[in-house]
């Protein structure tokens, strides 16, 4: 069984959004950092950038390849975990945790992101 926390949404590009305090807390999906293997930098927006759902707002580069991280909603960087900029190993050791990647003010609500339930089964195909 796939881990997949109960408590955030899904993106198609496997990226989890959970609502915090009127935020939005972004960071990627546990089967994301396993597919892409040892993460090794993080490129991520200064806070104040401007991101729309479902395009680009950093990068992810592993041992594998560079993947984009695509923003789950529309809005505005509140924060950026500069934790991870300097310990990029801690997306794959704590991808729900430690390991997130930025706070978004929403502009408008989430929309076209999954359940926990219908992301497991978009993994588990």
């Amino acid at each position: 069984m796939t881990d997949v926390p109960a408590d955030r949404q899904y993106s198609k590009d496997h990226e989890w959004a959970q609502e915090q305090s009127g935020r939005i807390v972004v960071g990627i999906t546990h089967y994301a950092q396993d597919q892409l293997g040892d993460v090794v930098f993080v490129s991520l927006p200064e806070p104040g950038t401007e991101v729309r759902a479902e395009e680009p707002l950093g990068d992810l580069e592993s041992t594998k390849s560079v993947s984009d991280v695509y923003s789950p909603v529309t809005g505005k960087i509140l924060e950026k975990n500069g934790e991870v900029e300097q310990n990029p190993e801690l997306v794959n050791q704590d991808p729900y945790g430690a390991g997130w990647l930025v706070s978004i003010e929403p502009s408008e609500p989430p929309s076209g992101l999954m359940s926990a339930d219908e992301y497991r089964a978009l993994i588990e195909e």
